[in-house]
């Protein structure tokens, strides 16, 4: 039977956790863009290099 430790050590899981991460952190930049926040501040912030912002803070 597969343990779920070595589940959350694998890879994939990894992956899979690191994407959901960034989608949830992408998807905060409007909200902080409402709250008046700089693309600096949202990055230091949400933890996420300002060119990832930039990009994601236009749309």
């Amino acid at each position: 039977m597969l343990n779920l430790d070595s589940l959350k050590k694998s890879r994939v899981y990894q992956e899979a956790k690191e994407e959901g991460s960034l989608q949830t952190k992408l998807e905060m930049i409007p909200i902080l863009k409402e709250l008046g926040l700089t693309i600096e501040q949202i990055a230091e912030r949400l933890k996420l290099d300002v060119e990832t912002v930039r990009e994601n803070y236009q749309q």
